[in-house]
């Protein structure tokens, strides 16, 4: 079992991935917002090196100090969302565009690590295992004379760094391998999830559907750090749905006022599904009022230019992250009736291959644990799964270290 993870190389699980697109730490957060919505790419990452033109004189300088080019982080619309709520960036969403792109880039944790092609996947599920929520793996393009040659034709190209192409490797990426594999790991595969502790039950990202949106933002944070989502429950702890990154990567810019003036439950309504409810944008803009928050009214209202805004989430992400199906509850005592996203839901007694197929399926990292009653249990997530698939190649390979010890 082990011998054929260890044959795998990282970059097997590599091919046909596009080439990262890049800006530098350099770059303002306006920056990363612009080349995020006119690009496909849910995140963009940034690299501690200045993907500028050069003169032709330059070049040759230009291609060794590229040689150093190292990912330092990463960013999505979902993370200047979250820097756009904070009150005084709210006073003057303006300004806090022009602020360095670094701001968002977390101080703490080394969520990004780089990783040679001819690595094993072991290797790589042991830096997941360690923290790490995303890994960048060289492409590899010729000879080294010819990848040099190539980049100093491309210096201006934001996919080059030190004469090559990089590419993400992430924990879907893997477990979709191991699923793929799972005849390797059926004793362990078959088992429900409430026996291979990896439900988190203490640490659950939630908050009540009455509660202010902007209590939910820490959660946030730290959910796009671990590549969930935060829950939001009802009184009697019932899962109802959930506010997700995902979900706001294809929302304007313009929701940082809904997060800052809504409750969670509304704010649940005002990011699903093609756009809010009308009433629900005219009660964010009062609430605006109120607050006397000019500036983050009038970016509500601007339609035009390069910070422009729709007032909406389109709804064409909605098959791809798997949140397209929606239904009509009734909340507590609330009078609105709530159309949102179905949250991903499994049981403590669902086997591991079955909550790893519904995740996978649905292009998500974890997935909510419920009750019979829909009572929110925990969560299990990506890495929780690789776990236990790094134990079972742990005590296989001390099961044949016994085998062959002497007596």
């Amino acid at each position: 079992m082990a011998a054929s993870l260890l044959a795998r190389e990282v970059s097997d699980l590599c091919l046909g991935k596009p080439a990262l697109r890049s800006l530098s730490v350099s770059a303002t957060v306006g920056d990363a917002l612009t080349t995020l919505k006119r690009s496909r790419d849910n995140y963009i990452s940034f690299w501690n090196c200045n993907h500028g033109h050069f003169s032709e004189v330059d070049k040759v300088d230009a291609v060794a100090a590229l040689d150093d080019c190292r990912c330092v982080g990463k960013v999505c619309v979902a993370d200047i969302i979250g820097f756009l709520c904070k009150e005084e960036n709210l006073s003057n969403p303006g300004i806090a565009l022009q602020a360095p792109v670094s701001v968002l880039i977390p101080k703490t944790g080394d969520f990004v690590r780089h990783l040679e092609s001819n690595a094993s996947l072991v290797e790589a599920m042991d830096l997941i295992l360690e923290g790490v929520q995303n890994i960048v793996i060289p492409m590899e393009i010729g000879g080294k004379n010819s990848r040099k040659k190539l980049l100093q034709n491309n210096l201006s190209k934001s996919t080059f760094h030190n004469a090559r192409q990089y590419c993400w490797l992430t924990q879907e990426d893997m477990v979709r391998y191991l699923v793929n594999s799972i005849s390797l790991f059926s004793s362990a595969a078959v088992n429900p999830i409430n026996s291979l502790d990896i439900i988190n039950v203490q640490d659950i990202p939630a908050v009540h559907y009455d509660d202010p949106a902007s209590s939910a933002l820490p959660l946030l944070a730290k959910c796009l750090e671990m590549q969930t989502s935060v829950a939001i429950i009802d009184g009697d702890g019932k899962l109802i749905g959930e506010i997700s990154p995902y979900k706001l990567n294809y929302c304007d810019e313009d929701v940082a006022a809904a997060i800052a003036t809504l409750s969670a439950g509304e704010l649940m309504a005002y990011i699903d599904f093609g756009g809010p409810p009308e009433d629900l944008i005219q009660l964010v803009k009062e609430r605006l009022q109120e607050r006397k928050l000019v500036k983050a009214l009038e970016l509500m209202e601007d339609d035009s230019g390069n910070s422009s805004v729709s007032s909406s989430c389109p709804s064409s992400s909605d098959d791809e992250f798997g949140v397209g199906r929606s239904v009509v509850k009734s909340v507590g005592n609330s009078a609105r009736s709530v159309k949102r996203s179905e949250a991903i839901v499994c049981h403590p007694w669902s086997s591991l291959v079955a909550v790893m197929i519904q995740a996978l399926a649905h292009r998500i990292n974890y997935v909510w644990v419920v009750e019979e009653d829909r009572t929110l249990f925990g969560i299990v997530t990506f890495a929780g799964m690789m776990k236990i698939f790094r134990e079972t190649i742990e005590d296989h390979d001390l099961g044949k270290a016994l085998k062959k010890s002497p007596t």
